[in-house]
């Protein structure tokens, strides 16, 4: 009986090779990669996302499966905290193991691998915390790091002979000699840089999740998608515009509008597309006005036309264009 694995699959190194160690011995592997909005999305020639890109490559089975709000509550109340930034890789790697192991028998799948090496990162790969993933993430026994196997306790596939531990590498540390090797042998010449990939970890992006984490109750994908367009100004407690930085941005934004939301414009020339997200009120129009003004060839101190729309019916506002550099910083997120 052939077995198959389900492998957390990033389209990095660890992960190609992973799943080539697995194939080696006669397994089938059937590669998942979960998506969010802060990894797995990243395009990489002609558009193609990382992961789908090396698994085409390789002939690799591919699955990519988005992750929706169980994962953006466990980022809101990560169990084991944060890294140096936003990242709670801990749980992060946990939940989508979990998701992993739900999927086994829908997909007739026997185990789980992944492309953890001991040693590799500081928080997420040290062995005390590739253990305690293990024993939280509901699949313990079933969950196989070829790369670093020796080094670990001995897994079901092994145990059964499904997997020949002798014939796994042993791998540790954060070097990537032994990888770069291992990859040779397997016909593996073809790979991405190593980077985090992980937004969560990008200074520039943290104080938008913060804010949104803050001020919205339920955030949903969409919201969080955004937070990679524009520039973003918080108005008020419940009110947040996001401004289009060219006209890109604004197709973007004007593809993500939701119903009754009010979108802004400066009617006398060309304009970015500001979105304002949450309860907008009048205050927050006349703010949203004076932004969207900084961003255009309206004349300074002097009042201009700005365009209001929601759920297509149009409305006009005068607004002074008068908000200075220091006033602009006080809403920046």
């Amino acid at each position: 009986m052939q077995r198959r694995a389900l492998a957390l699959f990033s389209g990095g190194l660890d992960s190609i090779l992973a799943v080539k160690v697995i194939q080696q011995q006669g397994i089938d592997v059937l590669a998942i990669n979960f998506t969010s909005p802060f990894f797995g999305c990243s395009p990489i020639l002609d558009g193609e996302p990382v992961a789908a890109r090396y698994a085409r490559r390789y002939d690799i089975p591919f699955r990519s499966i988005p992750l929706g709000a169980e994962f953006i509550e466990m980022l809101r109340h990560p169990r084991h905290g944060y890294g140096s930034a936003l990242n709670p890789c801990i749980d992060c790697k946990t939940f989508m193991l979990r998701c992993a192991g739900a999927l086994l028998q829908e997909l007739q799948a026997d185990f789980v691998i992944t492309g953890e090496v001991v040693g590799q990162r500081p928080m997420s790969q040290r062995q005390d915390t590739l253990r305690l993933i293990e024993r939280d993430c509901g699949i313990a026994g079933l969950l196989l790091r070829p790369l670093s196997a020796k080094y670990m306790k001995v897994t079901i596939p092994e145990a059964e002979g499904w997997v020949n531990r002798e014939q796994l590498p042993a791998i540790k540390g954060r070097g990537r000699k032994d990888q770069m090797r291992l990859a040779a042998e397997l016909g593996v010449d073809e790979y991405p840089a190593p980077g985090g990939g992980c937004l969560l970890t990008e200074e520039s992006y943290i104080p938008k999740v913060k804010d949104l984490l803050d001020h919205q109750t339920v955030p949903v994908i969409r919201d969080f998608d955004l937070l990679r367009t524009g520039r973003h100004f918080r108005l008020s407690e419940t009110c947040k515009a996001v401004v289009g930085r060219d006209s890109s941005d604004n197709e973007k934004i004007l593809a993500a509008i939701g119903a009754g939301e009010t979108t802004l414009r400066w009617m006398d020339g060309a304009s970015p597309l500001v979105l304002l997200l949450g309860e907008p009120q009048e205050a927050d129009l006349v703010q949203a006005g004076r932004i969207l003004l900084r961003y255009t060839r309206a004349a300074k101190g002097e009042a201009a036309c700005v365009s209001l729309q929601v759920d297509g019916k149009r409305s006009e506002i005068s607004v002074l264009n008068d908000l200075q550099e220091d006033e602009l910083d006080r809403f920046r997120i």
